[in-house]
């Protein structure tokens, strides 16, 4: 007898530490959605037919894969964002620039401070000139990028849009 359930327990626990094809695909499911909160719609894409190849019935799956597909532009603009706000500043110090040069003084800081890992790419639409005369004063320590990028296009009038491929500063 407690030779038997000793067989029918090793059986279960072999049986158990197998996944199924369909707990697999929740894996793969749940891997998407991770990624695609944090921003990487490629990486979301490839978790969700991962999924649908192992469970072709997830329509979780099926319906996530799609709406990445639609929004993949909005949803890396959403990372790209993620990662510029994460970069801390130590110090930044402007007295008087404008607002080009010191969009283009960030940029560097954030590529030096995050070791490479983000390039911001800046672009100014600024067809009416608004935002050439405004000057930037600014003495910050320990912030993150975003927080200077708020206070600079306080300063200037301007609004942000992280897009897909960069980050636009016009007039307000």
């Amino acid at each position: 007898m407690k030779k038997t359930l000793m067989m029918m327990f090793v059986a279960t626990v072999s049986v158990c530490a197998e996944p199924s094809p369909a707990e697999l695909a929740d894996r793969y499911y749940k891997q998407g959605i991770a990624a695609e909160k944090a921003g990487d719609p490629e990486t979301a894409k490839e978790a969700f037919n991962q999924a649908l190849a192992l469970n072709p019935n997830h329509a979780h799956a099926r319906y996530r894969l799609g709406q990445v597909r639609v929004n993949a532009g909005a949803i890396a603009a959403r990372g790209r964002e993620a990662k510029f706000g994460e970069v801390m500043i130590p110090k930044i110090e402007v007295d008087g620039a404008t607002l080009q040069e010191t969009i283009d003084l960030l940029a560097i800081v954030v590529e030096r401070e995050s070791k490479g890992e983000v390039t911001p790419n800046f672009v100014m639409q600024d067809p009416t000139g608004k935002l050439s005369d405004a000057k930037i004063t600014l003495k910050l320590n320990n912030v993150p990028a975003r927080a200077v990028m708020h206070y600079m296009t306080t300063q200037a009038g301007a609004k942000v849009k992280f897009e897909e491929h960069a980050i636009v500063v016009a007039p307000r």
